[in-house]
């Protein structure tokens, strides 16, 4: 049945060597590449709106979402491993389920991948537009600046222009990364090193300054909006946690470069693994200095309702706090450089947000990377035009799909708000995470005898709870969010029966085989 055209593990690494990408990445790089990813919009703006959400109770919401991604994590690696090719969730869902279900996967990568990539770039908009308003006084206006406020009104979509229009920095960083991106992996690796190094220099000051000037009671009420909020609120614990998952996500971009990485049974899991463990240690530090210093305390209407970070009334009622001069954390578009002003160390706030609108570029590029190679890899299969799988013969990378991608990251960073655009892009990464762990089970089962370099420890706890972990929090993410990937999945599948499906090596070559047997 076309349903279940399966490519096995063997057939796909065949693909792989007759059109392949040059191998130039060695353990170290992957793991900065890793660290990269993971470090960036999540940490220096999220935190902010994981605030609003859990208020101090945030430092929970990182447990919880690290330990999500820790057991995907080994669930990746397992599969990493035995298949070192690009393509990330999509290549292991094909081999273990079907052509439809890892078109599926691949669709909704372009969630994770292309719509984190645009949230990073507004995450750095706020930050250097921040940073040249201290410097210079310059503030480019709200409709240049600020993209407009989407919500649901009456179940059904709505917009608000009156907060902004178009976030024109953000298209810039977009595009710039994109040529970058464009002109080759090996020198976009080195550049994202130096940006990896600058990031963890500034969160490094950052913890040493906060963490001696905690205070006990900025931790009081810990749980000011409790565990779970409404259904679709996206509020809480474990609603912060649902969105600040954005923070972690960047690590399976790894194994995106797994065709592009020297010995990679090895590298990839000590990229995946190690780049995940060392950025979760500088999240809770990072949190406990936000929280402890200078409080994280969640604002409220006037009648005392929850109010949503990326609502309009939110951005209204933090307009009323700043012009009585009480802006609270929460309500920040530069948290941690905005943490160091009001504890007075001016100078060193500006260093941090200068760091980050260096760095921040650093998880843009990663994201982007990300998406080509999942791209280049569906086009190697046929199921989108092959021509954007074509290989520059200067640059050794696929040009186009690069370019194609770069525009619609920019289109995207364009219109939304940031907040929005962590959790419609955490919709897609907790729905190939699902199939990551599900893949592992299946495959335990009907080939148990491949060699796996890596096993994921103790895989028959492992995998279910990564797999129900990340049920738990897709259905803790706000009601636009939950609502984006049925939408996006079936404008998805209406392009795979139209074009995709027609067009599949798989499917041509089981139609050879069908009809040489007649």
């Amino acid at each position: 049945m076309i349903n279940w055209r399966v490519k096995s593990l063997d057939a796909i690494l065949a693909t792989a060597e007759k059109k392949s990408l040059h191998r130039t990445l060695g353990a170290f790089q992957l793991t900065m590449l890793g660290i990269g990813a993971i470090i960036g919009t999540g940490i220096f703006v999220l935190t902010a709106a994981a605030a609003q959400k859990a208020g101090p109770g945030m430092m929970y919401s990182f447990i919880i979402a690290g330990f999500v991604c820790a057991v995907a994590a080994l669930c990746y690696s397992e599969l990493v491993a035995m298949a070192p090719v690009s393509g990330s969730a999509y290549t292991y869902t094909y081999a273990v389920m079907g052509e439809v279900m890892a078109w599926t996967v691949g669709w909704a990568l372009v969630l994770e991948y292309a719509v984190a990539a645009a949230a990073v770039c507004v995450g750095w908009s706020g930050y250097v537009m921040g940073l040249i308003q201290k410097a210079t006084g310059f503030v480019l206006p709200e409709a240049l600046s600020h993209g407009p406020a989407w919500s649901i009104v009456g179940g059904m979509p709505s917009v608000d222009f009156s907060h902004g229009v178009v976030n024109v920095p953000a298209i810039i960083v977009a595009l710039v990364i994109t040529m970058l991106l464009v002109k080759g992996t090996s020198e976009s690796a080195k550049v994202n090193s130096i940006l990896v190094a600058v990031k963890v220099t500034a969160l490094s000051a950052f913890i040493v300054i906060t963490l001696p000037m905690i205070s006990g009671d900025n931790f009081t009420p810990m749980l000011p909006n409790g565990w779970i909020g409404t259904q679709g609120s996206g509020v809480g614990v474990v609603g912060a946690a649902a969105s600040i998952f954005f923070a972690y996500v960047g690590f399976d971009a790894v194994s995106t470069a797994a065709e592009e990485t020297k010995n990679p049974q090895r590298n990839v899991p000590i990229g995946l693994i190690g780049s995940l463990g060392i950025c979760t240690i500088f999240y809770m530090l990072v949190a406990a200095g936000v929280v402890g210093s200078v409080g994280a305390q969640p604002i409220t209407s006037i009648t005392g309702a929850v109010l949503s970070p990326d609502s309009a009334e939110f951005v209204l009622r933090c307009k009323e706090l700043a012009a009585a001069g009480s802006a609270p954390i929460v309500c920040s578009h530069e948290a941690l450089a905005e943490v160091l002003s009001k504890l007075h160390y001016d100078q060193i706030s500006k260093l941090v947000g200068l760091a980050a609108s260096i760095a921040l570029p650093s998880v843009i590029l990663m994201m982007i990377f990300g998406q080509t190679r999942i791209f280049f890899v569906m086009a190697r299969d046929g199921l989108l035009p092959e021509k954007l799988a074509d290989i520059h013969p200067k640059w050794k990378t696929p040009w186009l799909m690069t370019i194609v991608t770069g525009i619609f990251v920019a289109i995207a960073a364009a219109f939304f708000p940031v907040g929005q655009l962590a959790d419609i892009s955490n919709s897609g990464t907790l729905f190939a995470f699902f199939m990551v762990a599900i893949a592992v089970l299946v495959l335990r089962k009907t080939d148990p005898n491949r060699a796996r370099p890596f096993k994921t420890p103790v895989v028959w706890l492992v995998a279910p709870m990564a797999a129900g972990g990340c049920l738990f929090l897709f259905f803790s993410l706000p009601t636009i969010a939950q609502l984006v990937l049925p939408i996006w999945g079936s404008v998805g599948m209406v392009i795979y029966v139209l074009y995709s499906r027609k067009h599949s090596h798989l499917g041509k070559a089981i139609a050879a085989q069908e009809a040489a047997k007649k």
